[in-house]
């Protein structure tokens, strides 16, 4: 799905009870949708994601932004040492490079529509 005001959500598909659900990611609330179709899942995400803000009016309480814009990352040591090289190379810190690269790697995978549905059977 595309983002909707800033935020994203999951897609999950229940065999047993053939349902659609999802909830929006990168919050600490809980807020779910489900739905019976496609079609309807993309409004019910669109109506949780409204109920989410409406929720933090509510409350008087800021809503959360699900991306901060910084990210912790663990390597080894070799993969440090090679994106340190790479970064170098490309005159870049190492920050910008990870970023360029990142970026690049996840247009190529949204392009490609590679967007993954989890099924679950009980």
């Amino acid at each position: 799905m595309k983002p909707y005001k800033g935020y994203l959500g999951t897609i999950e598909f229940d065999e047993t009870d053939v349902v659609f659900h999802g909830r929006i990611v990168g919050i600490r609330d809980i807020f779910t949708y489900e739905a019976n179709s496609a079609e309807e899942l993309l409004t019910a995400f669109h109506e949780c994601v409204d109920d989410y803000l409406e929720f933090c009016a509510e409350q008087g309480k800021e809503p959360e932004k699900p991306f901060s814009g910084k990210l912790a990352l663990r390597t080894t040591p070799e993969v440090h040492r090679l994106v340190s090289r790479a970064a170098s190379s490309d005159g870049k810190s190492i920050n910008q490079w990870v970023s360029d690269t990142l970026a690049e790697a996840a247009r190529k995978r949204i392009d490609e529509g590679s967007t993954k549905v989890t099924t679950r059977a009980h």
